[in-house]
């Protein structure tokens, strides 16, 4: 059974809502159903069509980067070698296969992000994709906005993913309820100074701040820093442990 709430009744007032995205606000089906397969069958195309511009071979060397990290902790075995060691082709099978296995594992790392979010971007823009979101986030949204209440995203996945997100819904483009966007650049997810660094930058009290997601390690980390947390309880999420915080299973008691 999931914990019960510290003060299930108590009100709850904050100038600002701090947003997780997968699980939160958009189903756990839509990510892991549609956007990383996604990602995953058309990374390769999308390599290939734009290889040699600058900001591609960017996120081809934050990967490389990454590779002979992970190869020299010992988390994978395959190698993906410099340029010059090996021509395009070679290299960007290497790549692909490493990235294929950074997908499998769901790494919660800002190079696969990056450019799990170009690929995105051409599906969205391409009409293959298009952002769900839960109904009652919908609302919730309107609802934030008519009370003056401020919204920010913070998501493991890049910001310019989360932007074509709420670009290119079903519901339209909206990108304009939200005010500031944060990812794995600003820190983990699970640190209390990342929590710290996104108050500070918003010119905020963290005592007025929001923060709901559906996971336990997060919201801990959001308390830490000093902001309120809510936990969100919904069907197909993982089961969570025993916490003292919030929980609800929508926006509408929020």
């Amino acid at each position: 059974m999931p914990a019960a709430p510290a003060e299930p009744t108590a009100p709850m007032e904050y100038d600002l809502v701090l947003l997780d995205i997968e699980g939160t606000i958009t189903p756990i089906s839509f990510v892991y159903d549609t956007l990383f397969p996604y990602a995953h069958d058309h990374a390769e195309r999308f390599l290939r069509e734009h290889w040699y511009e600058s900001d591609v071979q960017d996120e081809v060397e934050a990967l490389r980067k990454l590779n002979a990290e992970d190869r020299e902790a010992g988390r994978t075995e395959l190698v993906v070698p410099p340029y010059g060691a090996a021509g395009d082709r070679e290299m960007l099978a290497a790549l692909m296969a490493y990235v294929h296995e950074l997908i499998h594992a769901d790494r919660k790392v800002t190079p696969l992000k990056s450019l799990q979010g170009k690929v995105w971007r051409d599906g969205y823009e391409l009409g293959q994709l298009r952002g769900e979101f839960y109904d009652d986030a919908l609302r919730a949204f309107a609802r934030f906005d008519a009370a003056g209440t401020r919204i920010a995203i913070f998501s493991s996945g890049s910001v310019e993913a989360q932007q074509l997100l709420f670009e290119h819904s079903t519901e339209g483009d909206l990108t304009q309820f939200v005010e500031a966007w944060f990812d794995t650049g600003t820190g983990s997810k699970r640190e209390r100074e990342s929590y710290e660094h996104i108050a500070e930058s918003l010119q905020i009290d963290p005592s007025r701040v929001l923060f709901a997601t559906d996971v336990v390690a997060e919201a801990q980390a959001a308390s830490e820093a000093g902001m309120q947390v809510v936990v969100l309880e919904r069907l197909g999420n993982p089961r969570q442990p025993a916490h003292r915080f919030r929980v609800e299973s929508d926006f509408e008691l929020i």
